[in-house]
């Protein structure tokens, strides 16, 4: 059920078991390798940054590429918890070394002053399931590239976010004959280190003229991209994911005992949470109400699923004010996840505007989806809410609506369409993707 799963979910992706830490390294391959070389790219190596919107694209584009059940996980961790909310800015091995010092430095301490209990450090890396996911290692990735390319072909190596470019940029440099490395979001310089860069137009925004209007003349050198894109790039309107028709429809078999049920027509309502280009409190949260009932005389259900972004406060005042309604029925986080299902499910989506990935995900549907709060964005996300009304795929939140009076579009098809590039690429380089 977690296909669809985004960060601005409350639960994290759920992922499959990895095997040993120390397969391929003098201890043979595992079986996903045992395939035999013809050319042909049948596995992958994803690597992850421990945010599930991020790692939900490279899973997305695996699984369009025919690969999802031939590959392996990897994250690179990055300490979280106390002191190190302030170090997130830090190129993760710095970050690491850093942490590392500070903590010797501490227990020292604590041993001069003859302590016999010494308190817990507020240093702890408090990532969710990281026991069951292989650490990033690009020495182990590499030699696995290498050993097992003359029987099993090249290996596709598909990497997001920040904290993962310095890997996948590694891996390319070192087992470039071995390897086709797809990177995506922008990583915001040298594109060339990696085989392909997949990344939402709008983060090209900073080179129009308005928004370099919005920038002093002296900052603008420290603004990136600074180049457009080139013959590495693949642009994409919003987030790729895993959520096509297939998923749909087994999404909608999956959930029908729970959906089938409800009153039509059904509204699915997903809060996230303020960002650097989003802001918003509790004075969107009594905004949303006001419209909500609204139009609940049009809506035969009201679903409503929180982030783990959601302040306390917003989801405190959409849980007194709307929790009692007959109508709305509230999801508390419990698993299992009823993204799939709202999917597979609704006949109308309203969002708050924060979220690139849920509202990728509502409009590979093609039904209606409001966006709420859009007004309060800026920079490059008011630019991707503005790609989206042009295409006739979103509409503002007003609160007038009738949610019975249904519209629709043409789903958006990132991530199909960035496989369909992928494969070109490949070809380029003389190989195939042959799951």
């Amino acid at each position: 059920m977690l296909l669809g799963l985004d960060s601005k979910q409350v639960k994290p992706i759920r992922l499959p078991e990895p095997p040993s830490p120390h397969f391929g390294v003098g201890g043979g391959v595992p079986d996903i390798f045992e395939t035999g070389f013809s050319g042909a790219i049948r596995r992958a190596v994803v690597i992850g940054n421990g945010f599930p919107a991020a790692e939900n694209q490279c899973l997305g584009l695996v699984r369009a590429l025919g690969l999802a059940d031939n590959h392996l996980f990897y994250r690179v961790t990055r300490p979280r918890g106390g002191v190190n909310e302030w170090l997130h800015w830090l190129p993760v091995s710095l970050h690491k070394k850093l942490v590392y010092l500070i903590r010797q430095i501490i227990l020292l301490t604590a041993s001069l002053s003859r302590s016999n209990k010494l308190a817990p450090l507020p240093l702890e890396n408090g990532a969710v399931g990281l026991a069951s996911v292989l650490e990033a290692d690009v020495n182990q990735i590499v030699t696995i590239a290498r050993q097992s390319y003359d029987k099993d072909g090249p290996l596709l190596v598909v990497a997001s976010g920040r904290d993962t470019i310095s890997i996948a940029s590694s891996i390319k440099r070192l087992a470039s004959q071995n390897v086709f490395v797809v990177q995506i979001q922008h990583p915001r310089s040298n594109l060339n280190r990696f085989d392909l860069v997949i990344t939402p137009h709008h983060d090209y925004y900073p080179l129009t003229p308005h928004a370099q209007e919005q920038v002093p003349r002296f900052l603008r050198s420290w603004i990136t991209p600074r180049e457009p894109p080139d013959r590495h790039v693949v642009l994409t309107v919003g987030a790729l994911h895993q959520i096509d028709s297939a998923a749909l429809r087994s999404a909608a078999s999956a959930w029908h005992d729970e959906f089938a049920p409800l009153p039509k027509p059904l509204l699915v309502v997903n809060i996230g949470g303020p960002t650097r280009h989003c802001r918003y409190g509790a004075d969107l949260a009594k905004q949303l109400i006001v419209y909500l009932l609204s139009v609940l005389q049009s809506c035969g259900s009201v679903r409503i699923s929180f982030s783990d972004r959601t302040p306390e406060k917003v989801s405190n005042i959409v849980a007194k004010e709307l929790g009692n309604n007959p109508k709305v029925y509230i999801w508390d986080g419990e698993e299992p996840n009823p993204n799939m299902g709202h999917l597979a499910w609704a006949d109308a989506f309203v969002v708050t505007a924060d979220s690139v990935s849920l509202i990728s995900e509502a409009c590979s549907t093609g039904k209606p989806v409001y966006l709420m709060g859009a007004e309060r964005c800026t920079w490059k996300l008011s630019e991707f809410h503005k790609s989206l009304s042009e295409r006739g795929v979103v509409r503002p939140f007003t609160g007038s609506e009738d949610i019975s009076e249904s519209w629709s579009y043409p789903p958006l098809n990132d991530t199909v369409e960035a496989a369909r590039r992928v494969h070109e690429a490949v070809a380029e380089r003389g190989w195939r993707l042959r799951p």
